[in-house]
């Protein structure tokens, strides 16, 4: 990759060695201080007492010494990366001592009295990003990779900083440079006999990257579902057996369990992984009529969970026909993404479970215990079947923010402006507009051409160190 454009206008910014303690704060048995920028190596000489030279790329053990005794306060591994064939692309260094909080804060005013300046948060990726090593997207992926909750999360974040998405779009932009270079051909040259390009080849070419663009932006569902997760709600009349069903799909005692209906008075939440999609699970209180005012309280907060969520799974008593307010939330769910659970069917008679009503529709019914696990396996998996849809597998370069799918979005909004104008018979001149707007949509996906308050929103919610 080429160094980011803007660059130049960050000299001032690139001349300072930048600080900070890269391990999470508290006591552990290994904690690191990086340091990058013209200056690491100096300034790393000058924190430790070396028995060897720093080389690139080579661990070396170090003494950090007491500046006031002079004594050996504790021992490290410094490790020297020379630009550009480090994580920034500059100078950095990295001192590994034991995870004290004394001698690392001790480490980084030491740092700090050497001219180093404390680093910003996402500030060592965000001049990884501005000397070239990484683009926008690989970047993002990077603070995906931290945050990650799941194998699954991490691996997918793993292929985004491999590149996945900038190379998955890479041909739609060669297609756009292509046409954009043979229009500009046809009216530069339009004097010297070069013919212009028919407007029914400008429209298949435009259609052909407006199609591997409406394919990319597609993968956004299933990408914000895999960064983000799913809400599943679990709703019913009291009970029913909600949370029990909820502690069984946490596999703990999560929530409180009476036999004295209304026991939930408030939504209890859980992260679980399912298919290593995070998925938070709301046990709501029990939808009834009430003049508590605590338990209204919490159906007012059930209510809402409800309206919230990505899925719902409405708990029915097995053996018991809906009564009219089921009826009517099944009803109220339709179109929604939902599974009913009869539950207790381990307390029905066989006449109770051949009297179970159909519900009437298509909606996915099925049979459980929570008191004896039966039919908890068949629910995970009917939940898994629908927290792995739309997009069904994973797909290389899937997009996961919203700043990538309007960037991918308004690039086809430009290439369906530059369509019609080619079938309205636009000039070229006009087309090109159009089509060089898209062009640096795509720009902005990767951060060749990016403003600067779109990066300072980015790294800033990098964590310090980062």
């Amino acid at each position: 990759m080429q160094p980011h454009p803007q660059i130049a206008e960050q000299e001032d910014v690139a001349g300072e060695t930048i600080a900070a303690v890269s391990t999470p704060p508290g006591r552990g048995g290994i904690g690191i201080v990086r340091l990058s920028g013209p200056h690491a190596l100096a300034i790393g000489n000058a924190l430790l007492t070396l028995r060897n030279p720093l080389e690139h790329a080579m661990a070396r053990f170090a003494e950090i010494r007491d500046p006031e005794t002079s004594g050996k306060l504790d021992e490290a591994i410094a490790t020297y990366f020379a630009k550009p064939r480090s994580y920034t692309g500059e100078d950095l260094v990295e001192i590994a001592a034991h995870g004290s909080p004394v001698v690392l804060d001790l480490l980084l005013r030491l740092a700090l009295q050497q001219g180093a300046r404390l680093a910003r948060p996402g500030e060592f990726t965000e001049r990884a990003f501005l000397s070239g090593r990484l683009d926008l997207t690989q970047a993002e992926a990077v603070r995906d990779l931290i945050d990650a909750q799941t194998l699954y999360q991490a691996r997918t974040a793993a292929e985004q900083m491999g590149g996945a998405i900038s190379r998955r779009i890479q041909p739609a932009k060669e297609k756009l440079v292509e046409l954009i270079s043979l229009l500009e051909a046809g009216i530069d040259f339009a004097e010297d006999d070069v013919d212009l390009m028919p407007e029914e080849e400008i429209g298949t070419r435009i259609d052909a990257v407006g199609a591997e663009l409406a394919g990319l932006a597609r993968s956004f569902e299933r990408g914000r579902i895999v960064h983000s997760g799913l809400t599943l709600a679990i709703v019913g009349r009291p009970n029913v057996g909600k949370s029990s069903l909820f502690n069984r799909l946490v596999e703990r005692e999560r929530a409180i369990v009476t036999a004295i209906p209304g026991t939930t008075r408030d939504l209890v939440t859980e992260r679980v992984s399912l298919g290593g999609i995070p998925l938070e699970l709301v046990d709501t209180a029990g939808l009834r009529n009430t003049s508590d005012e605590a338990e209204a309280m919490g159906i007012a907060k059930s209510r809402e969970a409800l309206a919230e969520a990505d899925i719902v799974l409405v708990v029915l008593e097995a053996g018991v026909p809906p009564s009219a307010e089921e009826s009517e939330l099944l009803r109220s769910l339709r179109g929604r993404r939902v599974l009913v659970v009869r539950n207790k069917v381990d307390l029905e008679t066989s006449e109770e479970s051949a009297a179970d009503a159909d519900l009437g529709d298509d909606t996915l019914t099925l049979r459980t215990s929570a008191v004896t696990g039966a039919g908890i396996d068949a629910l995970r998996s009917a939940l898994l079947g629908m927290v792995r849809t739309p997009g069904g597998e994973s797909e290389s370069g899937m997009l996961t923010n919203l700043r990538q799918h309007e960037a991918v979005k308004s690039a086809i909004d430009a290439l369906g402006d530059a369509r019609a104008a080619t079938a309205n018979g636009t000039p070229h001149e006009m087309i090109l507009l159009d089509l060089y707007s898209a062009l640096r949509q795509l720009d902005s996906l990767t951060g060749e051409t990016t403003a600067d308050d779109i990066l300072n929103r980015i790294f800033s919610t990098f964590c310090i160190g980062k």
